[in-house]
């Protein structure tokens, strides 16, 4: 009888073995993005105008199923044209292009670059994010809201400053290590050099008004690493 306990007990602390690594837990997430960007500057005033090509990689600290901090690094394309009057050193008054009558000195401005963004985000989760149910009610699909601080950096008209990032996804744990999110973030900028025009029809840039603002979608792909020490898997069940 005791023996028939013994295997029986043996047996029971294999299958919890086999369980505990079936779930194993990870502290980090890298990837890669791709997407798309708009700007909401001097030439543009819609969402999703003159959109271009975005691309960037991303490292996500994973604090909980709830809770993750994201570092992200992108370039972003960004092409436009203005129609600005007066000389060509200065871009103080800006007109749309639709009098051709007028005999004022027209210039067209053009800017052509890229934005260079890195940026640390806090990521809530709606749901608990994981591959597995289990008792602790796993999804592995949720959204999630975002903020954070970053730096930008236009090659177009040679201006860094900070930025803050505001957005919102939904991420997809596609296998045990692998997650895949469609994220959205709509970063804010004090500076209006951006793009290379400043100070559109005489009115100077304050705070965050009239100034060059921009925003990123991207479709990530990204891969668990770091797993979580056992102890420590226990000490949070």
């Amino acid at each position: 009888m005791l023996r028939h306990i013994l295997t029986l007990l043996l047996l029971t602390g294999f299958s919890l073995c086999a369980a505990a690594q079936e779930e194993e837990h990870y502290t980090k997430e890298f990837g890669v993005a791709v997407g798309g960007n708009f700007m909401l500057n001097d030439v543009n005033a819609k969402p999703y105008g003159g959109t271009h090509f975005s691309g960037g990689l991303l490292l996500r600290f994973l604090l909980n199923p709830r809770m993750a901090i994201k570092v992200m690094g992108s370039y972003n394309i960004i092409k436009g044209d203005a129609i600005i009057k007066g000389d060509a050193g200065k871009t103080d008054n800006f007109y749309p292009a639709t009098d051709a009558t007028t005999t004022d000195a027209r210039l067209q401005k053009h800017f052509s670059g890229g934005i260079t963004d890195v940026s640390a985000t806090y990521e809530l989760n709606f749901l608990p994010y994981g591959y597995k149910a289990g008792y602790q009610g796993y999804r592995r699909f949720t959204p999630f809201i975002q903020m954070g601080l970053g730096l930008t950096y236009s090659d177009a008209g040679n201006a860094f400053t900070a930025n803050i990032p505001l957005g919102v996804g939904l991420k997809w744990k596609v296998g045990p290590r692998i997650n895949m999110a469609l994220d959205w973030t709509m970063h804010l900028t004090p500076s209006d050099a951006l793009d290379d025009i400043k100070h559109p029809k005489g009115v100077k840039a304050s705070g965050f008004r009239n100034t060059d603002h921009y925003g990123i979608t991207m479709l990530t792909l990204t891969y668990d690493f770091s797993k979580k020490c056992p102890a420590c898997q226990r000490a949070e069940r």
